[in-house]
């Protein structure tokens, strides 16, 4: 009898890390969207699938370009960073060109959010509230980003590429230190942040966040 043939080692995606280009928008609504619910896939959660990506996305590669690097498989985006260097700049932006640039794409937010409110009031308050970023605990953190890879493409060092890579080019800008905000349920994430360096910060009354940052350069 012969023994059985060794399973061959799983293929390493090949993939390019790259500048985010205006005609990647509907892949980074697609990433955004599949890996929104604490990591997973929040398609159909909401009145429309690219409510996250306007929320947590495209706001970012639109205004802060210089700052947006996405993973390129060869036939699409499967993953990205995008993200500010200076949080209180950008949500001035955010409120003077970015609300108004897709006005009446969603409905308008509540005045304000109630315990049981549902959770596409809870997007549109968030969405039409850029001012929930300035957050005191972090203003010693004034860069913030926001990281996606689409599941098969994770665990293979793409991730550390992407974050390490905008790290360097918001140092470039003027910041000295980045914070992000983790959805604490998405577990599987914190050992990826843990791994290169970040550390949490004390917020109080922070909800269903945990804050994390580090400085920009090692």
């Amino acid at each position: 009898m012969t023994d059985a043939a060794a399973a061959p080692a799983p293929t390493r995606a090949l993939v390019t890390l790259r500048p985010y280009r205006p005609s990647d928008a509907d892949d980074l609504y697609d990433v955004c969207v599949r890996t929104a619910d604490a990591g997973g896939d929040a398609r159909g959660q909401y009145a429309s699938d690219r409510l996250v990506g306007d929320l947590f996305a495209l706001p970012y590669a639109t205004l802060e370009p210089d700052l947006a690097f996405v993973v390129d498989d060869g036939s699409r985006v499967v993953g990205y960073v995008v993200g500010t260097a200076e949080t209180p700049r950008f949500v001035e932006r955010y409120r003077d060109e970015w609300i108004p640039a897709i006005a009446g794409r969603y409905p308008s937010a509540p005045a304000e959010l109630t315990d049981d409110a549902a959770s596409d009031d809870v997007m549109h308050y968030l969405h039409e509230h850029p001012e929930r970023l300035l957050v005191p605990e972090l203003a010693p953190y004034p860069a913030h980003l926001h990281i996606d890879l689409l599941p098969g493409f994770q665990g293979q060092g793409v991730g550390r590429r992407l974050l390490e890579t905008f790290a360097s080019a918001a140092a470039d800008a003027g910041a000295d230190a980045v914070h992000v905000g983790m959805v604490t349920a998405n577990s599987g994430a914190r050992p990826f942040y843990d791994a290169l360096g970040f550390h949490v910060i004390d917020v109080p009354d922070a909800g269903p966040l945990t804050y994390l940052g580090r400085a920009t350069r090692p």
